[in-house]
């Protein structure tokens, strides 16, 4: 008999989220009162901003434990919703994580050090409350639903956040998650699962110029100069395109030989960029191509022909001058031969003489 696919539902709310023991224990201010309708993520529409300071704590707090294991550091994320959806990650400390490298649901997550580092941090920004976790995955792990409904005591509808600590590959190295529950209609328990959500990196004006200085100090620009950085950001850019554009093959292929079902949002989203296109085949298009092309070349032989006529006059510059050294040195050979010789006849003439 054909196995009966099992249909999921994702339960979804408009309702503002219910407040855990922790929140109600931290009230939001009056001020941000009005945030608290839409404190639960929603996918397609909350867009997660984390911060530089994020990251480089994240970095550092790795390199402190983890470098050289095969271990993951774990945090906390602390922020705030803005208006539009969007959930500000501005700040974030570590937490003493533990788990067992062969049987994944052993782990230990010290959740009173939570309370403790959140109590202190609320006395510097109240306006920072914790809205979700982190961990150095690189990618999602069997027990993060796990650490997910303990990091739930502290907030509602935590996000949570796999920051690559050492990417391999052009990109962001974030990528955002929260959680969310599936209903089989086979009657089965409903299961927890992650749905993804849009990060990016952002920053306000005080770390931009933060950031700034920062690579100004680790990166050597007096040798390199300014165009070995342009180009290595274009090499950057020119793998990330590539990158993507493999992605887009994979997922077409997948899609052509049925593994995949077709998203029509996706292939409208392909057809808008394939529009963006130029038309390279138009007469136009190749005839103004191909005077700028014959125009940077004509420059390229011009400059090649100047800078050859250029080497062959400083050649024959540097060999007329030494003929003409040659010719001093040899003028004074023969004076100090001839004085030489005269002196020599002077001194046999006196000689004879005094004979």
């Amino acid at each position: 008999r054909k196995k009966k696919k099992k249909k999921t539902a994702t339960v979804s709310s408009s309702a503002p989220a219910p407040l855990s023991a922790f929140e109600a224990s931290y009230p939001l201010s009056a001020s941000s009162s009005s945030v608290r309708t839409m404190s639960k993520p929603v996918k397609g529409e909350t867009k997660v901003v984390v911060h530089p300071l994020v990251l480089l704590s994240v970095v550092d707090h790795y390199a402190r434990a983890c470098k050289n294991t095969s271990y993951r550091a774990v945090g906390v994320l602390l922020g705030s919703w803005k208006k539009g959806n969007v959930l500000d990650i501005a700040n974030s400390f570590a937490v003493p994580f533990e788990e067992d490298a062969k049987n994944s649901k052993v782990w230990f997550l010290d959740h009173d050090y939570i309370e403790n580092m959140f109590a202190m941090f609320r006395k510097v920004n109240a306006r920072e409350k914790i809205v979700g976790w982190y961990h150095t995955g690189p990618k999602l792990c069997s027990n993060d639903i796990q650490i997910n409904e303990v990091v739930r005591r502290f907030v509602s509808h935590p996000v949570l956040v796999v920051i690559d600590a050492y990417p391999k590959e052009v990109g962001l190295p974030t990528r955002a998650y929260f959680a969310v529950e599936e209903v089989h209609d086979d009657g089965t328990p409903a299961s927890k699962t992650f749905e993804h959500l849009s990060s990016e990196i952002g920053a306000e004006e005080a770390e931009e110029v933060g950031v700034e200085h920062l690579l100004r100090d680790i990166k050597d620009v007096g040798g390199a100069g300014t165009l070995s950085q342009k180009l290595q950001h274009q090499l950057a850019s020119l793998k990330g395109l590539e990158e993507h554009l493999g992605e887009i093959k994979d997922y077409l292929a997948l899609v052509q030989d049925g593994k995949l079902p077709i998203n029509h949002q996706i292939t409208y989203a392909l057809q808008d960029t394939f529009n963006l296109m130029p038309n390279l085949d138009l007469p136009a298009f190749i005839r103004s191509l191909a005077v700028s092309t014959n125009d940077s070349m004509l420059v390229m032989y011009l400059s090649a022909v100047v800078r050859a006529t250029t080497a062959l006059h400083d050649l024959i510059s540097n060999k007329v001058e030494l003929r003409q050294q040659e010719r001093k040195d040899e003028q004074k050979e023969q004076l100090k031969e001839g004085k030489a010789a005269s002196d020599e006849k002077k001194k046999a003439a006196a000689a004879a003489a005094a004979a």
